[in-house]
């Protein structure tokens, strides 16, 4: 078999290998089987709530099931008839074969990354924090690149970028970033990019040119919605409205508007600085039920978050990916090791790959938390 083919048939296989993972396929006909009796019971729509949620859920399965089958039977299929039309000499049939498997290799790769967006919120829209860290103005212009990143990222995917509030840097960039982003999958996409992001480069604003290392650390949490519940205590928060102090132009205001929530029992600090001050409030509190529900998801999950998503201090050794542009050019990210010299591109928001290769090395970590825990 010719290296490209057998390269298209290992890169299937992977996306099978991933697929069976998350779908846990020696359970999967035990789960259907319970999710058919349940469909069954005459007492299931009391509750049309509840009935639709399992309605949901059972399609689901049965989608990916078919899913997983469909792709493994294409493979072998093909396979078959590239075998047999080896040995009858027949070129035509070797040639449809071929091309049928690169078009499954696209269908499989796109049904890994779905696979990959299952989580209990990854549907949700998100919010985005981003902190300049330690490097003084060399940190915040670089923060500012980063939400040009971000921002650039999820105008290609069609999503909704809204400001929430921003704080100027001292001569440049910005010390503080917060968006809300909306869109299919916003939170499955980016939450693997919360953590600390580094930058070396020659200095624009060193006269002596020399190299700086900058840091800034990113904060993805999803946005809850009218199906989860988070309860906040009237006498746990504080709020103060105070003057924006951002940049200007239209994104920010410069009323007595902004309002702050502090969350006492958990010290987080939510900020909304773009609109009247009632919907600041709104806004505000959202992002701090928003956070609190993250806490929640990250305490579930805290054997896979320890080793992928904690992010410590905006400084040395805590970065999650390296943006190197001199004295070469290299983006790497240091949990997956994949890498790119398109720093152009990564930069004007090319960052799937980054979140695909992120995505399945959590899928991978749950796999082996799960072992060691059978």
């Amino acid at each position: 078999m010719r290296a490209d083919l057998q390269n298209s048939v290992d890169k299937i296989e992977k996306s099978l290998d991933l697929l069976r993972q998350r779908l846990d396929w020696e359970t999967a006909p035990y789960r259907l089987e319970e999710f058919n009796a349940r469909v069954e019971d005459p007492n299931l729509w009391n509750d049309p709530d509840a009935a639709q949620k399992l309605m949901r859920e059972r399609q689901m399965l049965v989608d990916a099931m078919e899913t997983y089958t469909s792709i493994k039977q294409e493979l072998a299929d093909n396979l078959e008839l590239i075998e047999l039309g080896e040995m009858e000499d027949d070129a035509e049939v070797v040639t449809e074969a071929e091309a049928a498997l690169k078009k499954l290799e696209q269908k499989a790769g796109v049904k890994e990354l779905e696979a990959l967006l299952d989580g209990e919120a990854d549907g949700n829209d998100t919010f985005l924090e981003i902190n300049a860290g330690a490097g003084g103005t060399e940190s915040c212009d670089w923060a500012n690149m980063l939400a040009r990143m971000y921002v650039r990222w999820a105008e290609k995917k069609g999503y909704k970028v809204e400001l929430q509030s921003e704080s100027a840097g001292e001569e440049v960039g910005i010390k503080s970033a917060s968006y809300k982003i909306t869109g299919p999958n916003a939170y499955g996409w980016l939450k693997s990019e919360s953590g600390v992001h580094r930058l070396v480069r020659i200095s624009p604003y060193d006269s002596a040119a020399k190299r700086h290392t900058s840091f800034s650390s990113v904060w993805v949490y999803p946005v809850v919605d009218d199906n989860i519940e988070i309860e906040v205590n009237p006498s746990d928060i504080r709020i103060d409205t105070y003057r924006s102090s951002g940049a200007g132009g239209q994104h920010v205001n410069t009323t007595d508007s902004a309002v702050r929530i502090t969350h006492h029992p958990t010290g987080i600090v939510v900020t909304s600085s773009e609109k009247s001050q009632h919907q600041n409030r709104d806004i505000a509190m959202k992002a701090l039920k928003s956070r609190l529900y993250q806490m929640e998801l990250d305490r579930r999950n805290a054997d896979i978050n320890a080793a992928h998503e904690a992010k410590g201090d905006a400084g040395w050794g805590n970065q999650i990916r390296s943006y190197v542009l001199q004295p070469y050019q290299m983006v790497k990210d240091l949990r997956t090791q994949h890498e790119t010299s398109d720093t152009k591109g990564v930069l004007d928001g090319d960052l799937d790959p980054f979140m695909a290769a992120t995505l399945a090395l959590n899928v991978s970590g749950k796999s082996r938390a799960d072992a060691q825990r059978d």
